[in-house]
């Protein structure tokens, strides 16, 4: 096994994810194997119970894990599935370890931090990293491990140890060491000077922890000058040829290229012996077609003239990485259809009446965005805050036929809204959102565990099947002839089965259910260019090489080349 280690400086938030997916991808161009995990040094067990607007989304895997989001990151580049193990946290690693104290594994030794703890991690990361992630079911070549925070933090010391001894434990040539540093200019714009101080600062921390760099990857607004990089080279006894520039470009999906430049598969080719791995020609051909689609995808959106308009009508809008997943899906879906994406984030408290009295002008803000849009979409979240919002916007989506998704909770207040509005159910509501609703048409799910928080929902890879009598469906036309589709769910609500024939009579059909056809996963509206709602998470699928056919749609009904997608797609199929 090859290991890539991804660590950070200076700064968190500078890219390692990006980064480490980028090389990645390039790995698997040459016929490469690739495998990722995601270490993060907090103590909480998953992700599941962070609030969004803070950490950003959850992104939940086929087997039901609640992960750090920078594990949808590796998905959708590297076409790889990963599952919960693949993101280690210290809860999960002292969770495990004091188990294993508490059936006396541990002969009854003292249980300390090192080794105890330190070899858990190494135990894990070597079992993971062997785990199958793709279709071909190969053990992977090359498995990517990123470090997050920064080096030096104390949360983050027993994973640098135990990545120094792992080191050892691999011997020479299979392992190298990524180090991700920010290179401020100051003052900030064109004629500022690029400061090195900070980077040279981070490589004496990292290498006092015990790891010593192999490459150093610099972060920096613009593209580093030759006398900078001499200097980073200089100070921090590398060769020039191990300072790797990564400067801003438009779009993330340039870094691969940006690095593939700086003949980067070269130097790890040299670090880690990389073409003494066996791999196969069609690996290699399959690589190779990767590559070329990703540069033709990457560089089309340079000519891009065409512009679609989405709003996203959310709760937690103040952070975007609160819907990276879906942000991205539609960055996938405008790659394809060939358009540029103009992304609109609409707080939905904004849209309420209430917002007229203290600040209109955020309210007329708010409204001239989703009346100007090209396409709507509710995304998902909890609690009651700003759903009265995305009720409104529900509204003007049916009632002006502009193409509307609406995912999780967006689907189910669709649901609501059709059944007040249309279906003339008197005081329809949630069960979690309008306790006291003479008709709850959104109700718990029986399995649900009320009393706790963490891992109870409805998670992971679930079937939807579509109902006979639905062929008209523009979603299902997406997916061809297939009765059904699989797709990751992260919910702890549903439809209540005992409204469902009497919202399909006044025109809401459920056009997916799940296997036992008690649980709506699809609906949508027949006469409208496109209403849809799904029970589960349509990003959290969507790659960059194959775009969810969810969101696709959606975007391209926006874009007003829905027809051209749906054939494209079955003549491919």
């Amino acid at each position: 096994m090859k290991y890539v280690f991804v660590s950070g400086g200076v700064i968190s938030g500078v890219g390692k994810g990006t980064i480490a997916s980028s090389v990645g991808l390039l790995l698997q161009t040459i016929g490469l194997t690739v495998s990722s995990i995601k270490i993060d040094p907090y103590i909480n067990i998953d992700a599941g119970t962070m609030s969004p607007i803070e950490h950003g989304e959850v992104y939940v895997t086929d087997d039901g894990g609640e992960m750090d989001l920078d594990l949808g990151n590796y998905e959708r580049y590297l076409l790889t599935t990963l599952t919960r193990d693949h993101n280690i946290t210290t809860g999960k690693i002292y969770q495990h370890v004091i188990e294993k104290e508490r059936v006396g594994q541990y002969l009854g030794k003292t249980v300390q931090v090192v080794p105890h703890i330190t070899n858990a991690i190494q135990d894990w990361i070597e079992r993971v990293a062997k785990m199958p992630v793709d279709e071909s079911g190969l053990e992977p070549d090359v498995c990517i491990i990123e470090l997050g925070g920064t080096v030096g933090d104390i949360e983050s010391a027993p994973f640098v140890h135990a990545v120094t001894q792992l080191q050892r434990r691999a011997g020479k040539k299979n392992h190298a060491l990524i180090h991700v540093s920010y290179v401020p200019v100051l003052p900030p714009g064109p004629g500022g000077e690029q400061k090195t101080k900070p980077t040279q600062r981070a490589v004496m921390d990292v290498r006092s922890a015990g790891l010593n760099p192999d490459l150093i990857a610099c972060r920096c607004e613009q593209p580093l000058e030759n006398g900078t990089i001499d200097k980073i080279a200089n100070m921090c006894q590398l060769e020039r040829d191990q300072v790797i520039a990564v400067h801003n470009v438009s779009t993330t999906y340039h870094v691969p290229l940006l690095l593939e430049k700086q003949k980067l598969l070269g130097i790890l080719g040299d670090l880690l012996d990389l073409p003494s791995i066996q791999r196969s020609a069609p690996r290699i051909e399959q690589g190779g077609l990767m590559w070329k689609t990703w540069i033709d995808l990457a560089q089309g959106q340079e000519h891009l003239h065409d512009t679609v308009k989405i709003a996203l009508v959310g709760k937690y809008t103040s952070l975007h990485d609160a819907y990276i997943s879906l942000h991205k899906s539609f960055e996938h879906a405008a790659m394809h259809c060939r358009k540029k994406l103009q992304l609109i984030w609409v707080d939905a408290s904004h849209l309420e009446d209430e917002t007229t009295e203290h600040s209109p002008a955020e309210f007329h803000k708010a409204w001239h965005a989703v009346c100007t849009a090209d396409g709507i979409c509710v995304p998902g979240g909890f609690g009651t805050r700003a759903t009265d919002g995305m009720t409104k916007a529900i509204t003007w989506a049916r009632t002006k036929n502009v193409p509307f998704l609406g995912i999780c909770l967006g689907f189910q207040l669709a649901v609501i809204e059709y059944a007040n509005n249309v279906a003339q159910i008197e005081d329809a509501g949630s069960e979690e959102l309008h306790p006291h609703a003479e008709n709850h048409v959104i109700v718990y799910m029986p399995e649900v565990d009320k009393t706790k928080l963490g891992g109870t929902m409805r998670l992971g890879k679930h079937a939807c099947v579509f109902q006979a009598g639905t062929e008209w469906s523009r979603l299902r036309a997406l997916y061809g002839s297939a009765p059904q589709i699989l797709e990751r769910h992260r919910h702890r609500y549903e439809v209540n089965p005992a409204v469902v024939d009497q919202l399909e009579k006044a025109g809401l059909t459920f056009v997916g259910k799940d296997v036992k056809g008690e649980r709506m996963e699809v609906v949508e509206l027949r006469e409208h260019p496109w209403f849809v709602g799904v029970q589960f998470h349509p990003e959290y699928l969507s790659r960059v090489l194959a775009p969810s056919k969810t969101t696709l749609g959606f975007f391209a009904a926006a874009a007003g080349c829905l027809d051209e997608i749906t054939k494209s797609l079955n003549n491919k199929s």
